[in-house]
Parts: structure tokens; sequence; C-alpha cells
């Protein structure tokens, strides 16, 4: 795989002041309303060649995802864990594709699952490796379509994943997930989208590891791309505000969709694609807070957490804390724990 690391960093400030109402529940004070939270586990290990992540959506239970959610005062529904559709082996144009059929299962159900759970409230998809989003985000552009309302896609992530199944060298699929949605060609194989999100309604942030090929359709592309460069020179919270500030002035629907790899991994190491200089701890809960500040956040993916990997389940218990800042917890209320 050839990598290259890019500098894009460059975003337009959007003036627009982001408002939230409070809400005090047991001494917490909370700034996204109090929200029904539908847990979705899609343990989906076929996006990659490295085994481990459909032990994911359990670990999130073990680290108490359910109880972080509802001692914010939100109510949880767990759906358990879904499974592929069946699919009929299908030929490719490149060979090197890995389980092209389950993937195309996969994604199918869960843009099933997607668009029936946003229905009745904030669907969180438990994964499983980043293929996943190729149907969570599928059925979220759906959901969102029908709402007259436009979907866009907070992309958490160290990769861009804008390869197609004719432009990945390395065949694994979790590598096109925002390729598939924003409706670049080569997808023929796949479901057709019930609707396109528009690569200007994309914003990556994290961005350290670019493969030739995705960097070459980025630059041609008005995705928003930030890579760690950028991030270290001007700080996280301009781009992610000026992103959150379009979505606010369009009435948009956001889908944010967190790899453990945007995190570095010195803090989250349950991971098959480390690259180092990720976000850190207090860069990430930023995000998490300034989300939660925006009460744009309408679903969210959790990916690419590989147990085996982890030490002593710390990865687990971080994606759980990013994931109660999203949905309120502030500083003061953050639990300590010890993995001795």
């Amino acid at each position: 795989m050839v990598t290259t690391l890019v500098h894009f960093g460059h975003w337009q400030p959007i003036s627009h002041k982001l408002t939230a109402d409070t809400t005090t529940i047991s001494g917490n004070t909370l700034r996204m309303k109090n929200t029904h939270c539908i847990l979705i586990g899609a343990p989906v290990d076929c996006g990659k060649r490295n085994r481990g992540c459909l032990m994911g959506p359990d670990a999130y239970r073990t680290a108490g995802l359910a109880e972080a959610i509802s001692g914010l005062g939100h109510t949880v529904a767990d759906l358990g864990n879904l499974s592929a559709a069946d699919t009929p082996e299908t030929s490719s144009r490149n060979p090197l594709l890995y389980r092209l059929a389950e993937n195309i299962g996969w994604t199918k159900t869960l843009c099933a699952a997607a668009q029936s759970a946003a229905k009745t409230g904030l669907p969180i998809f438990l994964g499983g490796d980043h293929a996943l989003s190729l149907g969570s985000v599928a059925g979220m552009a759906a959901h969102a379509a029908s709402q007259d309302r436009p979907l866009f896609v907070l992309w958490l992530d160290a990769h861009s994943d804008f390869h197609t199944p004719d432009t990945t060298d390395s065949g694994n699929l979790h590598g096109t997930p925002v390729g598939y949605v924003t409706g670049r060609e080569g997808f023929d194989a796949f479901p057709p989208l019930p609707a396109v999100v528009p690569t200007q309604n994309v914003c990556m942030i994290g961005l350290r590891s670019v493969d030739t090929a995705e960097h070459a359709a980025l630059q041609a592309s008005d995705v928003t791309c930030v890579d760690m460069r950028a991030i270290d020179e001007g700080g996280i919270k301009a781009p992610l505000s000026d992103f959150l500030a379009k979505v606010a002035a369009a009435g948009g629907m956001l889908h944010v969709s967190l790899d453990v790899d945007f995190l570095d991994p010195s803090i989250a190491p349950a991971v098959g694609t480390t690259v180092p200089g990720g976000a850190t701890m207090r860069e990430a809960h930023l995000v998490m807070e300034l989300l939660n500040d925006s009460e744009l956040v309408t679903s969210l993916d959790l990916v690419e957490l590989n147990p085996f990997l982890d030490d002593r389940g710390r990865t687990a218990s971080l994606m759980v804390d990013l994931t109660a800042s999203l949905l309120g917890r502030r500083i003061f209320d953050r639990p300590t724990r010890s993995y001795t």
C-alpha cells in the first residue's frame, strides 16, 4: 500500500451562532435534549483481513455503554447484534476484493436498520469494522431524504476511506464507505443508493494516512479535509465549529462516524490500523463536547474496535467515555478508572 501524508486543512469560516437549551439531571448539565438511543450491534469483520472487530459490540456493552447513556438521563434500547443479509457470491473487476458478498449483505442489513431506527431515536452502530458505514450512512441518508433534510457526515478517522472497489489496492472494503455514499463510480455490485450524500456535506477530521488514489480524488472534490498538521497548527475547534455551523444553517441531520484510529494509539491501542500522531484525549473529548453543544447529531458509528488488541479494556472504556461526552457528560462528571 502506498501511503501519503497530506496537508489539506483549508476551510472557509462561516458566521453562525450555535445555541442549545440546557437541562440539569442529577447535578450534571446536559446540552443535548433527552434522547432515545438505539444500540445496534454490527459485528462486521469482513471489511479487512485482520480479524477481531466482530467482538467490538459486546466489548462496548461490557464497558458499560448503555449504563453511561442512561446515567445521563437518556433512554436506551439495545437491538442486539444483527447479521448480514444472505447475498450470492458476485464477481468483481478487482480480484483483490475481500469478502465482497458479505460486505454487500451487511450494507443491506444496516441500511434497513438505520432507516427503521432513525424513525424513533438516535441510532448508535456498534462496530465492527468501518465497512459497516457503507450501510449505516446510506440508511441515514435515505432517512434524511424522507424528512426532506440534507444529511451531513463527520468522518473522524486517520484515513479518508474514499476508495472505490476499483481503486483499492488492498481489496479491503472498510476503505470505501465515503466513496460509496457520495456516489463515486465502481460500486455496481452494491445496492443502489436511496440517496447520495453530496461531497460538500462531508467533513473529515484527523487525516494522516491517505492513499495516492484517494488523495487525487479528494483534491478534485469539495470534501472538507482537516489533517493532523492543520490541527497542530490551528487547533481542532475552528474547523469543526465551521462545519457544524454549515450543518445548522442548512437544517441538516448529522451522522458522526468515529473510528478508533482517529485517536492516538498511545491512548487507544485496540485497532488494527494504528497510525501514530492521532487526536489526544482532550482533543477527542472537545470534539464530542462541541457536538453535544450543537444538538445536531442524529446518528453515530463506533467502529474498528478490536478487543483482541486492547489493554485491559482501556480503548473500549475511552470510546464509551467519548460517547458519553457527545451525549452530555462534562469534564467534572467523568469517572476515574484504574487499569491496575
